[in-house]
């Protein structure tokens, strides 16, 4: 209590000081209609919308209903839509932005407030956000500070008594004081019912109650002693709340504002020229639920005729006073879903298609929508509610095609709630189940299966999607319901998930013949994604940029993160760093808007495992830590191998060699086997070097020899380079220099140009340690060059410390890269894209950065590179390229 209170002073400051002042207040009866919140807070200045970057606009205007081309709705560019839009507003003046009640607030609008509050930097915005509750609401719960308010003292709360009218003494203070427990709404209300009877102290104290049914009885009370005609007209308005009871009333349809004078005068709402406010959101909530069922149906029923133009208002209306199943009404619902499926709001859309089912009056019906409903849900990332859909559904039909789709839906709830293992079990069934008559299904269940699978990395969870792929093989080839390659690039995945190594033989040549086919979207990230999965990184690149390349237009970006995080690995195997670390951050925005737990992990370990390279070792293990924190490791392989190889990395750079060695010891359990099918084997070089320096060569050897016993198929190119350096630096003296040759002899190691260097560095210390110092210096030269393109710093001194060895006095080469590696990721790709003649808004829109941020920025940057201005940006980028 007293946070409505607060940000209305705030407001009134606000607004008295110059300042644009935005408010929304969230509304129980909004919370299902998709962006109602987003609507209300930006109604004022929606005509300011037209001035953003195209994209954004279209993507603000769809998201908010109001657009002339409605197209699908992008959760990630309504946010980015909504920060530009108060960036630019604060070019004017400075903006307080103020969300009451944001417990309220449709999932839609919360989010694209977070997305917007977390990356306000130097824009003169103010965000403030009340709820009710001790934890924030979703998306504030992170990186946001908090300030509780709590009961008010004693010496307070006595304040606030003798400041009202009456204010009680003696024996009934004292019991308002203790039954109120610093609550100030329940101080004042107390106050004022022992005023007009002084008796009520002795009820209240023989018979205590919670404050809500306390206040709740005090409301109600009062209530009772209105008009029947303000009565009437006070329930309107407590079922209308807000909007609708405008619109009512703009159509006749509204209470009467002389017969509401009886309940402003008790306090209980105030009317002025912006319309009707309850005096707390208790008072509404009181009033609706203390009167009886019939008179609420009764007033839904005449808001409802009055909003006929609205149909999702109106069927909610019909729908709250319905208390039997309604086939009329339920399609109303059922309509309105998909309305707001089209406009975005996956939430609103579920919560229409379940009530709609709780309306059908038929099993077969509500059976229907129950499964509509939770495959609706499943995007919002509310595993336990798609459980509960899908649970309900499963309950009431006997049909074969909608309890394996149920199923489906339900497995899906258990990998996005962590419950990855009883999910993937949860999708074989399904795919075993509708292999003989429901092939597609089947086929699907088994992709997602594959996934989760993929996610795992244990041998058993490969081997049990094996099974089923067999099965069905057996039944006839995969249903062609879309084009031959999409149905290949499925298959494709499918494989690489479970045996990226020992499949790699028979998948790279069909791989390789799909290449530049007229692949659908979904398709090229799948085939993209299993094409870096097998060691084929430029190939992955192009496919999986010609992916991103789809997805100019709003709305289609939500199911791309997956894809992105392989995009973003394949830049980072191939040594694009900074492009791996921006594409990370994009995947990063997706998930956060979309409520995507795995994509946020694997976002935060390509961010460590680049600062990791980098040398930059303190947020590299923060990021590492992150990503262990969003899912459960012991169900998610994958992050904890490449989370360990991070935070291994990290040790190496910093010379703590022990650690690293723990780190990465951890990638394989003590007979062998992996952590992770494919990213354990990844770090089997760095295992070596790790073992070596801390003196566990023995015991290193043994690990990595008995993993390798345990690879299927032959290794990639990739990683025979990888297996050839391990050895090498684990072997004797004498025996080293052959592993070294070899992979160096094998060009498909240029690939991956890193690992290359690496392999580069530690044969010219076995050379340099043979007297060979001049080949040392050849080899050195070309590593020391990679290193520092890079920006590889600790990889890079040891190079240097290696040719001084070798009599190279001066083996720093110092240049402008030097100063473009001293900027951080994001700054670094600002400079990129300015030097390339993009405005700050172009730029913005690009990074999902406010312009005044992307200013900030290079505003920064200049005194570091040495520039004055922007158009000195080319000339700077130009010599770093140089000096690499």
């Amino acid at each position: 209590m007293g946070k409505t209170v607060l940000l209305a002073d705030a407001a009134g400051r606000a607004g008295r000081a110059g300042m644009w002042v935005l408010s929304v207040t969230g509304r129980e009866s909004e919370s299902r209609f998709a962006f109602a919140g987003l609507h209300q807070l930006l109604r004022p200045v929606l005509s300011r919308v037209a001035g953003l970057p195209g994209r954004q606009a279209q993507a603000l205007l769809a998201a908010l209903g109001v657009a002339a081309d409605p197209v699908a709705p992008d959760p990630l560019l309504t946010g980015v839509a909504v920060l530009t839009l108060l960036s630019d507003l604060a070019e004017d003046s400075p903006v307080l932005v103020v969300a009451d009640d944001a417990h309220w607030l449709d999932p839609g609008s919360l989010g694209a407030l977070a997305f917007a509050g977390s990356r306000l930097d130097a824009e003169r915005v103010v965000l403030l956000v009340g709820a009710r509750g001790q934890a924030p609401p979703s998306g504030f719960d992170r990186g946001f500070p908090e300030l509780h308010l709590e009961p008010l003292s004693a010496a307070d709360a006595g304040r606030l008594l003798d400041a009202q009218p009456r204010p009680p003494r003696g024996r009934d203070r004292a019991q308002v004081l203790a039954q109120a427990a610093g609550n100030p709404m329940a101080l004042i209300e107390l106050a004022k019912v022992i005023a007009a009877d002084p008796d009520a102290s002795r009820r209240w104290a023989a018979e205590p109650l919670p404050p809500t049914d306390r206040l709740s009885a005090v409301i109600t009370s009062r209530f009772a002693t209105l008009p029947e005609r303000a009565q009437a007209a006070l329930l309107l308005a407590a079922v209308a709340d807000g909007p609708d009871l405008s619109t009512a009333a703009s159509r006749g349809g509204g209470p009467d504002a002389r017969a509401l004078g009886p309940a402003e005068r008790l306090g209980l709402v105030k009317v002025d020229r912006t319309g009707l406010q309850f005096s707390h959101p208790l008072v509404r909530s009181a009033i609706y639920h203390g009167a009886p069922f019939a008179q609420r149906a009764e007033a839904h029923r005449e808001l409802a005729e009055a909003l006929r133009h609205q149909p999702d208002r109106r069927a909610w209306h019909l729908a709250a006073a319905t208390l039997q199943p309604d086939e009329r009404v339920a399609s109303l619902l059922e309509a309105t879903a998909i309305q707001a499926q089209q406009r975005g709001g996956a939430a609103a859309a579920a919560l229409a298609m379940e009530r709609a089912a709780d309306l059908s009056p038929d099993r077969a019906g509500q059976a229907r929508r129950l499964v509509a409903a939770a495959s609706a849900a499943v995007p919002t990332g509310q595993a336990d509610w798609v459980q509960d859909l899908a649970t309900r559904a499963l309950a009431v039909t006997t049909d074969r095609g909608l309890r394996l789709r149920a199923r489906q839906d339900a497995g899906w709830a258990l990998a996005y709630s962590g419950g990855r293992s009883a999910a993937l079990s949860a999708l074989l069934s399904v795919a075993e189940e509708a292999s003989g008559d429901s092939p597609t299904l089947a086929w699907e269940a088994l992709a997602d299966a594959a996934t989760v699978a993929y996610y795992s990395g244990a041998p058993a969870s490969g081997q049990a999607v094996s099974r089923i792929l067999e099965l069905l093989e057996r039944q006839g080839p995969s249903p062609v319901d879309h084009p031959r390659f999409d149905v290949g690039a499925r298959d494709l995945w499918i494989r690489a998930c479970i045996d990226p190594f020992g499949s790699r033989s028979q998948l790279v040549p069909y791989l390789r013949r799909i290449t530049g086919s007229a692949l659908e979207e979904p398709a090229l990230w799948r085939a993209g994604s299993a094409a870096w999965l097998l060691d084929e990184s430029d190939l992955a690149i192009g496919m999986l940029q010609d992916a991103m390349r789809r997805l100019q237009a709003p709305g289609v970006r939500g199911a791309s993160g997956p894809g992105l995080t392989a995009l973003g690995w394949a830049y980072l195997d191939t040594g694009r760093w900074d492009e791996a670390l921006n594409v990370a951050a994009e995947a990063a925005g997706i998930a956060e808007a979309n409520h995507m737990d795995m994509v946020t992990a694997s976002a935060d370990v390509i961010t460590a495992t680049v600062l990791a390279l980098r040398a930059d070792g303190g947020p590299a293990r923060a990021h590492a830590a992150r990503a262990l924190a969003a899912v459960d490791p012991a169900e998610t392989g994958l992050i904890a191998a490449w989370a360990r190889r991070a935070l291994g990395i990290a040790a190496l750079a910093d010379g703590s060699y022990l650690s690293a060695f723990t780190q990465l010891r951890g990638l394989f359990s003590d007979d062998g086997r992996p952590v992770h099918n494919y990213a354990s084997y990844l770090g089997v070089a760095d295992l070596a070097a790790a073992a070596v320096r801390a003196d566990r060569r023995t015991q290193g050897r043994d690990v990595i020899e008995h993993a390798l016993s345990r690879l299927p198929g032959a290794a990639s190119p990739r990683l025979d380079q990888l297996i050839a350096r391990a050895r090498g630096i684990l072997a004797d003296s004498a025996e080293s220099g052959a592993y070294f040759d070899e992979a160096l002899c094998d060009a498909a190691g240029d690939q991956w140009p890193f690992e290359r260097a690496q392999l580069r560095l530690d044969h010219a210390e076995w050379l340099r340690r043979r007297r060979r110092i001049n080949d040392a210096k050849a080899v050195l030269t070309q590593a020391l060059a990679t290193f520092r393109r890079l920006g590889a710093r600790s990889w890079a001194q040891r190079a240097q410390a290696e040719l001084r060895a070798c009599g190279v006095a001066d083996a720093d080469a110092p240049g402008q890269g030097d100063a473009l590696a001293e900027l951080t990721p994001q700054q670094r790709h600002i400079v990129q894209l300015a030097s390339e003649g993009l405005t700050n808004r172009e730029i913005g829109d690009r990074l999902f950065l406010s312009p005044r941020t992307v200013s900030t920025h290079l505003y920064r940057t200049y005194p570091k590179l040495g520039v004055a201005s922007r158009n000195q940006l080319r000339d700077v980028m130009a010599r770093g390229r140089e000096d690499s």
